[in-house]
């Protein structure tokens, strides 16, 4: 019996464009510098380095782009955050049948623009449907590395057989099903957060 859900945000809450961000910022550089961006942006969704480190480092990779225009690249990834899933959300947290959790891969850039993007009022409702907020360069850990599911699991005195954890990448499930979590792959543009009920 499922008695508490972690919840990914990105493309379970908050649309995204995972990719705009290579393709913008690849045109001003070569593509085979691509591994040395996926390493630094992991080093900053951890809360390794901290924003002005990564854009520095970002302007040695990519010197024909301003600071400015490096913060509007990394950030046009998040799109919007349809009302209809807060909805959704808001209900299943006050109808408080299961205990609610969210787990992100998020850096501090993007969850100021997601605020920017959704308003404070309204991400305050967002963050207060759970009973912690784990956002991985807040806590130094990222999915798909088993110690984040450990870390939530034992912090909150979870069983991995009462727990569901959604997510839109599989690498992400796959690695959270290997220790005994429930899980929901959930496919992009094929399912909704608002089909968790059948999903239970």
């Amino acid at each position: 019996m499922i008695k508490n859900i972690i919840f990914d945000f990105g493309d379970i809450f908050i649309n995204l464009d995972k990719e705009i961000v290579f393709r913008k910022i690849l045109k001003y550089g070569n593509a085979t510098l691509a591994p040395e961006v996926l390493a630094l942006s992991s080093a900053f969704e951890v809360g390794a380095i901290t924003p002005e480190t990564f854009i520095k480092r970002l302007n040695t990779i990519f010197p024909k782009v301003s600071t400015q225009e490096i913060i509007t690249i990394w950030n046009a990834m998040l799109l919007d955050f349809p009302d209809y899933r807060l909805d959704f959300l808001e209900s299943l947290a006050h109808e408080n049948e299961y205990r609610l959790f969210l787990l992100s891969n998020t850096n501090a850039l993007h969850i100021d623009e997601v605020i920017q993007i959704m308003g404070k009022p309204k991400y305050n409702r967002f963050k207060n449907c759970f009973e912690q907020f784990y956002l991985s360069h807040e806590i130094q850990l990222r999915k798909p590395n088993a110690d984040i599911y450990k870390f939530v699991l034992q912090e909150n005195k979870l069983k991995p057989s009462e727990t569901l954890f959604i997510d839109d990448t599989f690498e992400n499930t796959d690695a959270a099903n290997q220790l005994g979590i429930k899980t929901w792959h959930l496919r992009v543009g094929q399912e909704d957060i608002i089909q968790l009920k059948s999903r239970l």
